[in-house]
């Protein structure tokens, strides 16, 4: 059999070790990875029964060699595999690219089009192949969910395993309506959970893998969401040794994969046992572990991070699109607006938007340079919402999504800047395009409904003018025109203009 594995793929060595005792804390391994043009050295971790590995990705093609040292281990363990060429949809793991946004390694264009399904990975098999056959028929290429369960409106029920091994609370009784008592004795009820939170439960994270191993099948990247408040069993509150060896952990298992995001908290504004000097903590982990660099960023609620810190990649925000440009030139990095409200009818204001107002600041966040995030809630579904569990897409703008993918994935080089923001309408350009005069624009009339228009635009330059419509997903030809550019419009919503030179 050949040892293989191909550039930016994921190379494991298992050892055998003891079992008895607490492996999770007693024990230590890590491996050495050197290739001719790197040489990585990784921990790795305890996946029970006695098995310990440890996990490697190769960022180059050719001959490797490796060493595994642990403290159980009379000598090292050694061996070489042969790293061949990626195949077919892998480009490598995402970088930020020309500052304000993204490339895979290979230098392919990424446009991110996220949406949240916070804790998809949490369900039965069942849900979880829904979940991923809908995600098949949508154009989503990044996808944020948690690692630990979560306890909110409409997800109250229990996850499908815990993280640490021990018995959780009792929440038989949790419904909707008794929702708000419920949070009264939140505090009583944190004392009924029995957990050992040294001893961590391998299948869920054996669970977690297989969902970034699908994604990863699908072209999708993991936002995986480390930490967040939404919690009744005590996992927003551990101590900081129990933190940390919940970080270490982590990033021993899930560094190795290449489509793998690290999002510290969902809202860390909200997790009040946790100070910013925490936050720097587990920010120093990733920058110290994960010798891959995956993009790092933290999600508020209401007070925004110091995106400028140097270990944030990009700004993952909260807020409605038209902030885009102010953040990208407060930090001067990628601008991901990961929650700008959810298409939706559940009574929170944050939930109930229309696809078609989904669909607007999806294209406004893109215009404006930055990157979108979609988002379900619509109820009727056995609780059963989008956001939280994943399974099937009920709505209008996820139908939507891979369109918009399509006509940023066209954009000459990567990505797009604002050239002209007027009333009723906006008009932007690739920002990596540096001629005089561009060879292509996107006109944008959002909420607007002109039924003719017309652009003034270098009268040397011929342009073939194309009429996007972006709810009904179609494309028009209007004809080569130079100088002063005419349009005839349909008189609707959510319309746009693209000119490419001719």
């Amino acid at each position: 059999m050949i040892n293989t594995v191909e550039r930016w793929g994921m190379y494991e060595v298992t050892v055998k070790g003891p079992s008895a005792g607490n492996s999770f804390i007693e024990h230590h391994i890590e491996g050495t990875f050197c290739g001719r043009n790197e040489k990585v050295t990784v921990d790795g971790f305890y996946d029970g029964e006695g098995l310990y590995r440890v996990r490697f990705m190769p960022s180059f093609e050719g001959e490797y060699a490796y060493e595994i040292i642990a403290d159980f281990l009379a000598e090292p363990v050694k061996g070489s595999f042969t790293v061949i060429p990626p195949s077919e949809g892998n480009h490598g793991p995402v970088r930020v690219a020309w500052q304000y946004h993204f490339a895979y390694e290979d230098a392919t264009p990424y446009y991110s089009v996220g949406t949240t399904c916070y804790v998809w990975n949490h369900q039965t098999d069942a849900e979880i192949d829904q979940t991923l056959e809908s995600l098949k028929a949508a154009g989503f290429n990044k996808l944020r969910f948690c690692v630990f369960p979560k306890h909110f409106d409409y997800n109250l029920h229990e996850p499908y395993s815990y993280p640490y091994e021990g018995t959780p609370v009792d929440a038989s009784d949790l419904t909707v309506d008794n929702y708000p008592d419920w949070e009264a004795k939140k505090e009583e009820k944190f004392l009924e959970n029995h957990f050992n939170l040294t001893r961590f439960n391998p299948a869920h994270f054996q669970r977690i893998e297989k969902c970034i191993l699908a994604l990863q099948a699908l072209g999708i990247e993991a936002d995986l969401i480390m930490m967040h408040p939404y919690d009744r069993w005590g996992f927003s509150r551990m101590t900081h040794d129990e933190d940390m060896l919940y970080w270490n952990y982590c990033v021993a298992r899930f560094a190795a994969y290449r489509n793998v995001w690290w999002s510290l908290a969902n809202e860390y504004d909200l997790l009040k046992a946790k100070t910013l000097a925490d936050w720097e903590s587990y920010a120093d982990v990733l920058c110290r572990k994960d010798p891959y660099r995956h993009l790092r960023s933290i999600h508020h609620c209401i007070h925004q991070f110091d995106y400028s810190r140097p270990w944030v990649t990009h700004c993952s925000l909260q807020m409605r699109p038209e902030a885009t440009d102010e953040f990208r030139r407060r930090y001067g990095k990628p601008v991901v607006i990961d929650e700008m409200a959810y298409e939706g009818d559940i009574p929170w204001p944050w939930g109930n938007i229309t696809g078609q107002e989904m669909v607007r600041r999806c294209w406004e966040v893109f215009m404006r340079g930055g990157y979108p995030g979609h988002g379900e809630t619509y109820l009727g579904h056995e609780d059963r919402l989008w956001w939280s569990h994943g399974g099937r897409l009920w709505g209008e703008s996820w139908k939507r999504a891979k369109f918009l993918l399509d006509i940023m994935k066209q954009t000459p080089g990567h990505g797009m800047k604002v050239e002209r923001d007027m009333y009723g309408f906006m008009l932007s350009a690739p920002e990596t395009e540096l001629t005089p005069v561009k060879s292509y624009y996107i006109c944008w009339f959002g909420a607007a409904q002109p039924s003719e228009f017309w652009l003034d635009m270098d009268a040397n330059t011929d342009y073939r003018v194309q009429v996007i419509d972006a709810w009904n997903m179609t494309i028009e030809d209007a004809g080569v025109q130079r100088g002063r550019i005419k349009v005839k419009l349909p008189g609707r919503q959510y319309m746009a203009l693209r000119l490419i030179r001719a």
